[in-house]
């Protein structure tokens, strides 16, 4: 049975989207807030990730407890991620309780803030930022996107750093909330099993006393220029390289062609930087990646290997991305069958198909059904790569390294 595509605005500006198909058995409903680590002020930074965590800690009607009992009783697969850009809270259940998720959810968007929840759930978010800190990808992931966007705000912190979380007080917190969480700055999506004409009837009476208000977002395309900086860090047993520049946003004509390119050139499994490095146990890792972005975008290229062999490694990597039409009719359709497998395999799933309706809303203001994006990938040829290679041209690399000290 074919899904259905379905659209609606509450008169507060909260946008509702749904696919239903019946023939599901599962349904998935999720809110995807366009904020994120770069509306934050300075002083706030984290605060969109410490807020996510307060969701799930009580609302005016419901404790903590509460909240977990009912997600369990639900039998909800449910979570949340905050990201440089968005914050989306989700879960998938069984049709019949459907309607229960969405009001759970729908409460958890109007959050308590309780003051003792507050002071305990900022020591685990303090916990979470060293537990990554002593992560080498992560680590220098975050300063180089730092460094590589400089004061454009992309390249803001999600997690923020133990001084500014810090520093966050509760009614920062609040502020914060009613600074963007507004819902003509939200989207409320279904997928899967479930009555249509319910979910908008039960949104307009959860949802729609919600008062809006502006809450705007600045988007200017970041200009980059070479560069780079070396780290270092102590017991690092392997090197590690990224090699950044400018790519598409997510609103581009170009992200489809030059996200096949990077499957193309650093997959996981089966791409010229894998055969030439970690095939050949140069590396440990080697992956190239086209990061999109409301309004802005960078390609990437990843490595790590031994210390002594870190700079062979970057150099073989960079001959081979600086080339980046070197790849044979075979290799392309290779890209385009791994990217159509993974859009397939998630997109068989509500919750799949939830996440991708919400981002497109989010940074396109459309909907595209499933068999459209496979024919607009399976559609890229080697003229559309070398067409989007003409605006990114992926030649002028900022260099970043973490080295054992």
């Amino acid at each position: 049975m074919k899904s259905k595509f379905h659209q609606h605005v509450l008169p507060n500006g909260l946008q509702l989207l749904g696919e239903s198909n019946p023939a599901n058995a599962s349904a998935a409903v999720g809110f995807f807030v366009r904020t994120g680590a770069r509306d934050e002020r300075r002083e706030e930074s984290g605060v969109s990730h410490f807020l996510e965590h307060m969701l799930f800690k009580g609302t005016a009607t419901r404790s903590a407890i509460d909240i977990n009992l009912e997600l369990g009783n639900l039998g909800a697969q449910a979570n949340a991620f905050t990201s440089e850009e968005n914050t989306v809270y989700y879960s998938a259940v069984i049709p019949e309780n459907f309607r229960l998720m969405q009001a759970l959810l729908s409460d958890m968007m109007r959050p308590s803030l309780d003051p003792h929840e507050f002071d305990m759930e900022k020591k685990v978010i303090l916990e979470e930022i060293a537990l990554y800190q002593d992560r080498p990808h992560f680590f220098l992931f975050e300063n180089a996107f730092k460094d590589f966007f400089g004061s454009h705000p992309a390249g803001n912190s999600v997690l923020g750093s133990h001084e500014s979380v810090s520093g966050i007080s509760r009614d920062a917190m609040r502020s914060y909330f009613d600074r963007r969480y507004s819902p003509s700055n939200m989207v409320l999506v279904a997928s899967g099993n479930f009555s249509w004409g319910d979910f908008v009837a039960d949104a307009e009476q959860l949802c729609g006393g919600w008062t809006s208000f502006p809450a705007l977002r600045d988007t200017p395309r970041h200009l980059m220029s070479p560069g780079g900086r070396t780290f270092h860090r102590r017991n690092l047993s392997h090197a590690h390289a990224v090699l950044i520049t400018a790519g598409p946003a997510a609103q581009d004509e170009e992200r489809y062609p030059l996200s096949l390119l990077a499957a193309v050139l650093g997959d996981s499994v089966g791409s010229k930087l894998y055969w030439a490095l970690v095939d050949k146990g140069l590396a440990d890792s080697a992956s190239v990646d086209s990061d999109e972005r409301d309004g802005t975008g960078c390609f990437s290229v990843y490595v790590s290997a031994s210390p002594e062999r870190l700079n062979e490694v970057v150099e073989i990597a960079r001959k081979i991305v600086e080339k980046p039409l070197e790849f044979s009719d075979a290799d392309l359709e290779r890209a385009k069958a791994k990217t159509v497998s993974r859009i397939v395999l998630d997109g068989e799933l509500p919750m799949g198909r939830l996440m991708s309706l919400g981002m497109e809303w989010t940074y396109r203001k459309t909907t595209t059904p499933l068999e459209q994006i496979i024919s607009r990938v399976q559609g890229v040829g080697r003229a559309d790569i070398e067409e989007a290679l003409r605006r990114y041209p992926v030649r002028e690399w900022a260099d970043y390294r973490l080295l054992p000290a």
